[in-house]
């Protein structure tokens, strides 16, 4: 036992085919740690004598069933002081491994958690696949019920990020069967079966192609790659902008058009919208559409006959028989004045 410090716990990835695949801080963990929490106690032992390691510390079975059952007893090990070495069978202790809540719960206690990488099936079967990799989601096995299985296709059908699930091989025909039928016979995928071993087959074709190739059986471990939904540029421009996709107008360019075929339909595409220089003229005109129509509003007809002239009177002026017209405007002006500007009232009297 160490002093009062805490001792860390110890995520170390497994080969997952290979035993020389193994890292050397792999080999020098089980020849030094006190506590081994691993998956299959059996090939752990297997693969330490092909490493000439013989491990110092007891074992701890930590496996699905019994995970939670083991959390308290190494948390009270790692506080004492022991260092606690996470082990799964192959592959990397919380990657579709019970190994994560024993994580989870050292780190909500505070203790440190370190990791020692090495093999991983997922990146491996990615990095062989040959498909887009820059973003890729792992779904780990799918789920053993029918319904819950087709749900969950369903529900990937339109991802557009490669896919990378784990199956037996017993019902990897099956799957690849459901795959083809959510995804489409013609989704590229990959089948990686027996990874780094001494059989290890890589399989590419289409979700049809290769459900009907694994319909004879398959033995092994397999992964299955899957490529993304295909998004088209204009779906994919839209969901970054954060509008739907607007459908194209007749006689409008689609996205893919060139600057020939803009400039025909006197379009421009520009931050994903197609500006006009007709649609700015059509809103001009409805404006001035707009302002005519305000025109013929009671309102404003209202407004015009309060301000419109009254009648000219005629009469006689300078005692002469001679008539003149008078206009209303030589009289006093109205008691409401009128919202028009206001005339000159002297400049009207001598021009009558």
């Amino acid at each position: 036992m160490k002093d009062s410090e805490p001792g860390a716990l110890i995520v170390a990835s497994a080969p997952i085919g290979r035993p020389e695949d193994a890292s050397p801080r792999l080999a020098s963990a089980l020849a030094g740690v006190a506590v081994i929490a691993v998956e299959d106690i059996g090939r752990l032992r297997r693969l330490a004598a092909a490493l000439g390691v013989k491990p110092a510390g007891r074992f701890v079975t930590y496996s699905n069933g019994v995970e939670q059952a083991r959390v308290p007893g190494l948390l009270a090990a790692l506080e004492s002081g022991d260092d606690v070495l996470l082990v799964t069978a192959a592959g990397v202790p919380g990657v579709s491994d019970p190994g994560y809540r024993l994580v989870a719960a050292a780190a909500a206690a505070g203790l440190r958690v370190t990791v020692l990488p090495g093999p991983s099936a997922v990146t491996a079967a990615l990095a062989v696949s040959g498909l887009p990799s820059d973003r890729f989601c792992f779904e780990g096995f799918p789920p053993r019920g029918e319904g819950k299985r087709a749900r969950r296709f369903a529900g990937l059908a339109d991802e557009p990020r490669t896919l990378v699930f784990f199956e037996a091989a017993r019902r990897a025909a099956t799957t690849l069967a459901e795959l083809a039928t959510a995804f489409g016979p013609d989704r590229r995928a990959v089948v990686c079966r027996e990874l780094s071993k001494t059989h290890e087959e890589i399989r590419r074709g289409t979700l049809g192609e290769l459900a009907e190739w694994a319909a004879g059986g398959l033995l092994g471990e397999v992964t299955l790659v899957v490529a993304g939904s295909p998004v088209r540029a204009g779906a994919r421009h839209a969901a970054v902008a954060g509008r739907p996709e607007r459908a194209a107008q007749p006689g409008e360019p689609g996205p893919s058009a060139g600057p020939e075929r803009a400039a025909q339909t006197g379009r421009v595409l520009q931050t994903g919208r197609a500006v006009s220089a007709r649609g700015h003229r059509d809103a001009a005109q409805g404006g001035d559409r707009r302002r005519r129509e305000g025109n013929r509003s009671p309102q404003a007809r209202g407004l015009r006959r309060r301000c419109r002239r009254p009648p000219a009177l005629t009469g006689l002026v300078n005692g002469q028989g001679r008539r003149r017209r008078i206009s209303s405007h030589s009289m006093e002006p109205p008691a409401a004045p009128c919202p028009r500007p206001a005339r000159a009232w002297p400049a009207l009297l001598a021009a009558s």
